[in-house]
């Protein structure tokens, strides 16, 4: 019951980073957090915990789902141009920290070194990790991106921001913990286990995206007077009402 109530807390505390790096940054705080968010959440992801009804799940859900919360809101704030930035943005900066982090360990450390074993335990798997949080990533944001601009076609005015946000992340979640779990756990647990990661990640997923839905509404309320003197014809239908 501990982790259920930590997690709670968890969550409202990621969510209030996000809109507070957003309100204090604006769209340069997105890009901020896409690339803050990859890594912490690919670090999350390697601690295992159990919930209540002792069900196995994985950390790092809640950075993931705010990943996607992003590519919504730059989507619908800047367009589709610049969601699709931001997710290449995140890719290469998960990318470049796997390179860096591997040739870091391959380093001799000093005797009296106290890190090489705590980085080894974090960083170690991360090539694997990083293999499929890459590909997931890579596939299902993308997937996001175009998504939410097909739903909005069909669902373009202010109050549907939920069925567009809802709509494309639900689909595009299922693909990155289908990707990610397939590459990252496959024969790392035995398949009960691998099928409860699978489920428990995505379910949890499926309910952050929905929690999360308010504070996309409060984020695209935002005002910056520095877009609004430079602010130039958006893309049909990227207008806030």
């Amino acid at each position: 019951m501990f982790n259920l109530l930590w997690g709670i807390l968890f969550v409202v505390v990621n969510f209030g980073f996000f809109l507070l790096c957003y309100r204090l940054f604006g769209k340069k705080g997105l890009y901020a957090w896409v690339g803050m968010a990859t890594v912490v959440a690919n670090i999350q992801v390697a601690k295992t915990i159990a919930m209540p009804f002792d069900i196995v799940m994985t950390l790092g859900n809640t950075m993931y789902v705010t990943l996607y919360m992003t590519s919504d809101l730059l989507n619908e704030r800047y367009g589709r141009k610049e969601a699709r930035s931001a997710v290449w943005f995140g890719f290469f900066t998960l990318l470049m920290t796997t390179v860096i982090m591997q040739m870091v360990l391959v380093f001799e450390p000093q005797e009296t070194d106290i890190a090489q074993s705590s980085l080894q335990t974090i960083f170690g798997l991360m090539p694997r990790l990083a293999l499929g949080s890459l590909s997931a990533y890579f596939i299902s944001q993308f997937l996001d991106v175009r998504l939410y601009s097909w739903i909005r076609k069909y669902y373009g005015s202010s109050r549907q921001l939920w069925i567009r946000s809802n709509g494309s992340t639900m689909v595009s979640s299922f693909v990155d913990t289908l990707i990610f779990c397939t590459i990252a756990f496959a024969g790392t647990y035995d398949l009960r286990v691998w099928t409860e990661i699978l489920l428990t990640t995505y379910v949890s997923k499926f309910l952050l995206t929905a929690a999360g839905t308010p504070v996309l509404y409060i984020g695209r309320s935002f005002k910056f007077a520095e877009e609004e003197q430079t602010s130039s014809p958006q893309e049909p239908g990227n207008r806030i009402a």
